[in-house]
């Protein structure tokens, strides 16, 4: 009992540590999945494993600064509702900590996006600050799907623009693929909505989610958006087959 004990402890105090705490506070699922799909997306373009890498890594960054952002914004909300996972606003990390990593990761993120050109670095920063816009804005009424219609609709852009030291395409995207991207985020909106419906509702957010899950039940929402995304993504795989990014 007493080792369990030990290890217990040792492991209560590893989660406490700053490294640790900054990662939860990150939303590291939603960045780690992102991260993955997005250089999944640049293998299934063609693209060579550096530029998968370049790719992975630069949207794993604009994506921790989403999440940290998302963190800071909410605290006093997710401090209210107890809401788990939720290291600042449980006290276990300063917010002056996460708006230091968050600048640190700004800076890291512009020459990241630069290396893969300047047309594809101005999409992918335009969706960073679409997805910073939408922490603040619109998201608590029924147009909360369009920052991340917006946001998800840029990432073809900086997928077909992007090379290896800028040395990128100069052909756009297909509407097809942008549009289908932009389905893609409502759908992601819709499905990141569902565990806090509760506490938005209590709070008086009218979100799209939300008013949809009032009129269908938050169980028929979670199978509807599931099917959809699903269906979303294979038909950005045929596109993708039968027209290509570009």
């Amino acid at each position: 009992m007493s080792t369990q004990a030990e290890t217990a402890r040792r492991g209560s105090r590893f989660a406490r540590t700053l490294p640790v705490l900054l990662v939860r506070a990150a939303h590291p699922r939603q960045a780690v999945l992102t991260a993955l799909a997005m250089g999944a997306a640049a293998a299934l373009a063609g693209r060579p494993l550096r530029e998968i890498g370049l790719v992975a890594a630069t949207v794993l960054v604009g994506q921790a600064i989403l999440g940290w952002d998302n963190d800071l914004v909410d605290r006093e909300r997710d401090a209210r509702h107890g809401t788990p996972g939720k290291p600042v606003a449980a006290g276990l990390l300063e917010a002056g900590t996460v708006w230091f990593t968050l600048l640190c990761a700004a800076l890291l993120v512009v020459p990241l996006s630069v290396s893969a050109g300047v047309v594809a670095a101005g999409a992918y920063l335009l969706a960073v600050g679409v997805g910073l816009l939408g922490n603040r804005l619109l998201r608590g009424g029924v147009l909360s799907w369009l920052p991340w219609a917006v946001q998800f609709a840029l990432y073809p852009a900086y997928l077909a623009y992007g090379g290896w030291d800028g040395q990128g395409s100069d052909t756009p995207p297909t509407v097809a693929m942008t549009v289908l991207a932009a389905l893609l985020g409502v759908c992601v909106h819709v499905l990141r909505a569902l565990p806090g419906l509760v506490p938005d509702h209590q709070d008086g957010l009218r979100h799209l989610p939300l008013r949809i899950a009032l009129r269908t039940g938050a169980p028929r929402l979670l199978v509807l958006a599931s099917v959809l995304t699903g269906v979303v993504v294979v038909a950005m795989l045929v596109v993708g087959q039968a027209v290509g990014l570009t």
